[in-house]
């Protein structure tokens, strides 16, 4: 982990939505009008749909390095969660559950004509990724979660004070639970909490750019913006509440994991599915589809065949 307090630069211009996903190749942003909300994606290539659901503070474009290895062999659809990739005034002020949230994704899918798919998701994309297979198992195929699954009862037990040398504090995850304060600290100023948390957790500062960090610094840099996205956080009790009721997942799982979420993920996914293949991905501290993007092409694309 670095010792830097960040960069000190100011953050790149980036092109709109459109223009990044044409870059990738044949891919094209689009937007839908799904339960109550509007929802922002990204599609391309052929064949069976894959539905890939980024993480915070990231979009879509968190799997820009392997959307176009994925088009090759099937229909990529890279979704923005509700909330991201929208004008402020079409932002929601609530809705944020994770089962919600895949609420969202299921009307999207059904809505693209399809009556299931697979499901790939990091972080906060996990959490829905996974409570969309608990919830509309006839329409999941298959699932895979990257350094995450879902909130439950142990995320009561995180310290907020960590001994030195003791592991990462993820503070925002309690800063983010408070109303009002995060918009006024970080609008108009997104760019430096994003461009510190990569600092800070990566191992090759290449593998997210500046150009990178700014694609995501624009989506969460105004106070609409952050009130949304702070909504996956103030959810959290009601996702435990609903991780309760759920059966296991009994849809195959492909759980791959950082050294520090391994035992962690493996854990809960002993507990709550039936199904699940685990691989450890050693060159990366939580950004696994950009920092490892080579092993999790090939895991994912083994396994989406099998």
């Amino acid at each position: 982990m670095s010792e830097s307090m960040g960069s000190a630069m100011e953050p790149p211009e980036v092109p709109d939505n459109a223009e990044l996903a044409s870059s990738l190749g044949d891919f094209h942003s689009e937007f839908a009008e799904v339960n109550g909300t509007r929802l922002h994606y990204v599609v391309g290539g052929s064949g069976e749909p894959v539905v890939l659901l980024h993480g915070w503070p990231e979009t879509w474009w968190a799997y820009r390095k392997l959307m176009p290895r994925l088009a090759e062999q099937y229909r990529v659809i890279a979704v923005d969660h509700r909330g991201i990739g929208i004008p402020d005034e079409l932002k929601p002020t609530d809705g944020f559950t994770k089962k919600n949230m895949a609420r969202d994704v299921y009307e999207l899918i059904c809505s693209l004509g399809y009556s299931s798919a697979s499901f790939v998701g990091h972080d906060m994309g996990a959490m829905v990724g996974y409570s969309f297979a608990a919830n509309h198992p006839e329409a999941t195929r298959r699932l895979a979660l990257l350094d995450v699954v879902h909130p439950d009862e142990s995320y009561y037990s995180r310290p907020m004070l960590r001994r030195p040398n003791t592991g990462f504090n993820m503070w925002w995850m309690a800063f983010n639970q408070v109303r009002g304060l995060p918009e006024q600290v970080f609008a108009d100023r997104g760019w430096y909490l994003i461009d510190w948390l990569y600092t800070h957790s990566l191992m090759d500062q290449e593998s997210i750019t500046a150009f990178d960090r700014a694609v995501y610094a624009r989506a969460y840099d105004t106070a609409a913006g952050i009130r949304a996205t702070n909504g996956y956080y103030q959810a959290y009790h009601q996702d435990i509440e609903d991780l309760k009721g759920y059966d296991k997942v009994t849809v195959p799982i492909l759980a791959l994991a950082a050294p520090t979420q391994y035992d962690q993920v493996q854990d809960q996914l002993s507990r709550s599915a039936t199904d699940v293949r685990m691989v450890l991905v050693e060159k990366s501290m939580h950004w696994l589809a950009e920092d490892a993007s080579d092993l999790v092409a090939r895991e994912l694309l083994d396994f989406l065949a099998r």
